[in-house]
């Protein structure tokens, strides 16, 4: 049986990038690597939409996102956490680590948070340094509405730092046309590469707020996610530490085929994926768990009475196919079906027609087809 790997992360990588995975370590203080360096560099810009210099560090998304609180944060400061799922929470958890007073914007997993809340949420706390958010909430299949926080932000003294990890490369982001100040990201969602690097990205006002931070009494507590160390390296194409040189040379095949296929084509790719999984709803007899669904992932509700865990089960064991249930609360609840990245229009379908195969054995009724049909017209529509 084939296996077909349909996660929000770790998603498949492109052959071409496996294989470069399988040739020998190199030495990466070399000026071949720092030829690599350079090139990644340039084209995770493209990417990221911005001429600022997008930092590579080994180590998952999750430590980017502590690199961006650890610089632009120290004990005692404040900052908003714009919260609709697990990640917005994971905010919070580095705020407390911090020594960081974190201000909850909360909404109802399922819903996005309304820039409107963080407009209040700024003016009963002007005195806030930071606002955390995130495009893509992989755990609820949210997306919120960055381009409306950054339109309150950019001209504040407020910093907007995103949480990209299940978003960029799957929706637009563009950071210096949005006004965006950090964006935060990890190999192995749209990027399509294993997880192993994390890629952080500062407007100028980010970096003033850093150096700042830096030149206090007490500065930020960090080594190894230190952000200066990684802009001036990069200076010279360099990193200030081991670098996974093996993933860095694999990432920049997964970048060229990115590139080459073009942005706007790509996220009109992951757009009609994305509509055809949710048209798939009606037809399993499951509803979405988003209001305002991101084109990473489809998130359905279990039906009632049905064991979502169990479901996961029988979809791997029967059929091959891998997606993911849902986290903490949700754990039984949510199935999430990834459509980022090297995952294709056929693999989502193979997928809704397991799904079709499987509720069945749950005592949910489900018509042959139905669901299946419904996926492939609203994919041919969105052409």
């Amino acid at each position: 049986m084939k296996p077909r790997l349909l996660c929000p992360g770790p998603t498949p990588a492109p052959e071409e990038t496996l294989l470069e995975l399988a040739r020998p370590v190199t030495f990466h203080r070399s000026a071949q690597f720092r030829a690599v360096v350079k090139e990644v560099t340039e084209d995770l810009g493209k990417v990221f939409g911005t001429k600022q210099p997008v930092m590579t560090i080994t180590a998952s998304g999750t430590g980017a996102m502590e690199a961006a609180t650890s610089n632009l944060l120290v004990p005692g400061g404040k900052a908003i956490c714009l919260i609709s799922g697990r990640w917005g929470e994971r905010w919070r958890g580095l705020c407390k680590a911090f020594g960081v007073t974190a201000i909850e914007i909360t909404v109802p997993y399922g819903e996005a948070v309304p820039p409107s809340a963080l407009e209040k949420a700024l003016a009963e706390h002007p005195d806030a340094t930071v606002v955390f958010s995130t495009l893509s909430e992989t755990a609820t299949g949210v997306v919120n509405d960055i381009q409306g926080y950054a339109a309150i932000t950019r001209n504040r003294p407020q910093v907007l730092v995103v949480d990209g990890i299940s978003g960029l490369g799957v929706m637009p982001c563009p950071m210096d046309e949005w006004g965006v100040d950090v964006v935060v990201t990890g190999s192995q969602k749209a990027l399509m590469l294993p997880p192993g690097l994390a890629f952080i990205a500062l407007s100028e006002k980010a970096w003033k707020v850093v150096e700042a931070n830096y030149a206090l009494p007490n500065p930020p507590r960090t080594f190894y996610f230190d952000l200066r160390k990684y802009r001036d390296n990069l200076k010279g194409n360099d990193t200030p530490f081991t670098p996974a040189n093996t993933l860095v040379k694999a990432l920049r095949l997964s970048l060229k085929r990115l590139l080459e296929e073009g942005l706007e084509n790509c996220y009109r790719r992951h757009a009609r994926m994305a509509a055809a999984a949710r048209a798939a709803a009606q037809g399993l007899g499951m509803e979405l768990l988003a209001k305002t669904p991101s084109n990473g992932l489809t998130v359905f509700k279990v039906p009632a009475g049905v064991d979502g865990q169990a479901i996961l089960g029988v979809l791997e064991k029967e059929h091959g196919i891998r997606i993911a249930g849902g986290q903490d609360v949700l754990k039984g609840k949510i199935l999430r079906l990834a459509h980022m990245g090297y995952i294709d229009f056929f693999e989502v379908l193979a997928a809704v027609s397991a799904l079709e195969l499987a509720l069945p054995k749950f005592g949910h009724a489900v018509t042959p087809g139905e669901a299946v049909a419904a996926c492939q017209k609203a994919y041919t529509a969105t052409a």
